[in-house]
């Protein structure tokens, strides 16, 4: 067992409710110039989740199962109780419904969506059908603040305890072995790079390169995949840097427009190179918390 500091962790209420679908205007415009008109971000996304293909669909930054967020008006900080909620929330946070015809079903925290500012639950299809738009969701954050106390080179964020220890990372003398679908060149990192902190939202894996799809096997990322993205810090935001290592979660599916696509949300990282992936095809939210029963 990897030593945390998880008793001194605080277990704090976030609220918030299922979102409408958005568009900010009908079309968006391809990375080939071609204008398109898709279902994007919000909602309740009835036959995406976690497990899923990333790529393929006929859609624009898809969210998997349900988007939530809160829309409670702070007078002093009018966005402060939506940060609240994207920030304290960890990926593994069990979800409750608490308002509803739904009331009481149970679902978990799968990821984090920047610029739009989702989080992003997964429930069982019975639950989603039951859901309706402006539905109460609370969920007891618990994980901002996770250390692991003999590792002071990777910082751990955006996760709950029992995340960390269904993902098992083991030790290899000074640094951390952890399980991932792919590894992933920073290079290819695109919308979201350069924010100043990584304790909420997402960068985006571009797909627009064949060449590197089939060099990387990106065609067959997965929504909830763990993936390794290399020469990455996201200790202070996320730059490139030679060397550092980040681990994160696929949050959301594909998209067309230039420098976007599926999205990561941070776990780990390593300014200094002490995570080592290892390649596990079963690293996937929906397989390690059992989320799916047909996976």
């Amino acid at each position: 067992m990897l030593r945390t500091n998880v008793d001194k962790l605080v277990k704090i209420s976030v609220m918030g409710e299922v979102s409408s679908p958005i568009f900010s205007r009908p079309y968006r415009i391809s990375a080939d110039g071609v204008p398109m008109v898709l279902p994007s971000v919000g909602g309740i996304t009835y036959n995406i989740r976690v497990g899923d293909p990333a790529t393929g669909w006929v859609a624009d930054h898809v969210e998997p199962g349900v988007s939530i967020m809160n829309k409670e008006k702070n007078e002093r900080f009018p966005m402060g109780p939506n940060m609240a909620l994207n920030i304290l929330a960890c990926v593994g946070n069990e979800a409750v419904v608490v308002s509803g015809d739904a009331k009481g079903e149970k679902g978990v925290v799968t990821g984090k969506h920047g610029g739009i500012e989702h989080v992003l639950v997964d429930f069982q299809p019975e639950t989603m059908e039951k859901l309706l738009i402006g539905d109460k969701v609370l969920i007891k954050a618990f994980g901002l603040g996770l250390k692991l106390l003999d590792f002071p080179d990777i910082k751990v964020m955006n996760m709950d305890p029992r995340f960390l220890e269904a993902i098992n990372p083991q030790p290899v003398g000074d640094k951390l072995e952890v399980p991932v679908t792919h590894i992933i060149p920073a290079a290819v990192m695109g919308s979201g790079l350069g924010a100043e902190q990584t304790y909420s939202g997402d960068y985006d894996i571009q797909l627009f390169d064949e060449s590197v799809k089939r060099e990387y096997g990106l065609e067959d990322l997965r929504l909830g995949d763990l993936v390794a993205i290399q020469d990455a810090d996201h200790s202070y935001g996320r730059i490139f840097r030679k060397g550092a290592v980040s681990i994160g979660i696929v949050v959301h599916c594909d998209c067309v427009v230039s420098g976007h696509g599926p999205g990561v949300t941070t776990l780990f990282t390593s300014r200094k190179g002490k995570i080592v992936p290892r390649i596990d095809p079963n690293a996937n939210i929906a397989k390690l918390l059992k989320l799916r029963s047909d996976l």
